[in-house]
C-alpha cells in the first residue's frame, strides 16, 4: 500500500489527476483548493471576441475564423445590424466557413452562444474551474482537477491559499462540445 501512494504521489507531481485518483492519500498530505482568476483574456486582433472559444466550437482553427471575420463589417456597440447588414455579414462568413464543413445553424448556435456585450461588464459563458493542491510539509507535490470548467480563452492564475510557491502550468483544451471548450485540461508543478 505504501508503495502504490508512493507512486501515485509522484504521478501527481507530474499529471492531472482527478479526485477518484488520489482519493486515498497519506494522513502527512493536505488537499487545499486551489483558486483560479482570470482566463479570460482575448487576443488584440479579435477586439474582445473569444475567437479562440469561437473555432474550437466550430473545429477550425483560431486564423480561420479571423481570416473570415475579416470582410464583416460589425454594427457599433451602440446599436445591432440593420437586417441587410445582418444578411450581407453572414454571407462572407458562409463564404468562408462553408468549405469547412461549417453550416449557418452550427454558425447561428456558436455565435449565440458566446455572444456577449462588453460594456456592460459581461463575460461571454463559462464555468469555474475546480482544483485541489495536493500539499506537505507546506509544499505543493501534485495538483488534481476535479472540474475542467469552460469558456477559458487563456490560461488562468492559479494561486494556493498559505503557499507561497505555488506554481503550475496550467493546460487549457478546446472543442466543438460547449460544455469542454476552454477546459482546464492539466495542472503541472514547475519548478
Amino acid at each position: 500500500m505504501r508503495t502504490l501512494l508512493s507512486s501515485l504521489l509522484l504521478a501527481a507531481t507530474v499529471l492531472n489527476l482527478s479526485a477518484a485518483d488520489t482519493k486515498e492519500l497519506p494522513k502527512d498530505v493536505k488537499r487545499i483548493p486551489v483558486t483560479f482568476s482570470g482566463g479570460y483574456d482575448t487576443d488584440p486582433r479579435d477586439k474582445g471576441r473569444p475567437v479562440i472559444l469561437i473555432a474550437g466550437a466550430l473545429g477550425v482553427q483560431p486564423q480561420v475564423f479571423r481570416d473570415a471575420f475579416s470582410n464583416v463589417h460589425p454594427a457599433g456597440p451602440d446599436r445591432g445590424p440593420t437586417d441587410a447588414e445582418a444578411r450581407k455579414n453572414k454571407e462572407v462568413l458562409m463564404k468562408a466557413l462553408g468549405k469547412h464543413g461549417i453550416t449557418n445553424e452550427r454558425l447561428d448556435e456558436v455565435s449565440n452562444y458566446y455572444r456577449y456585450v462588453k460594456s456592460r461588464g459581461e463575460t461571454w459563458k463559462h464555468k469555474d474551474a475546480k482544483a485541489n493542491a495536493l500539499v506537505k510539509d507546506g509544499a505543493v507535490i501534485g495538483y488534481e482537477i476535479t472540474e475542467g470548467g469552460s469558456g477559458y480563452s487563456s490560461v488562468p492564475t492559479i494561486t494556493v491559499p498559505g503557499i507561497k510557491d505555488a506554481k503550475a502550468k496550467v493546460e487549457v483544451s478546446y472543442s466543438k462540445t460547449f460544455e469542454k471548450n476552454g477546459k482546464i485540461s492539466a495542472m503541472t508543478i514547475v519548478k
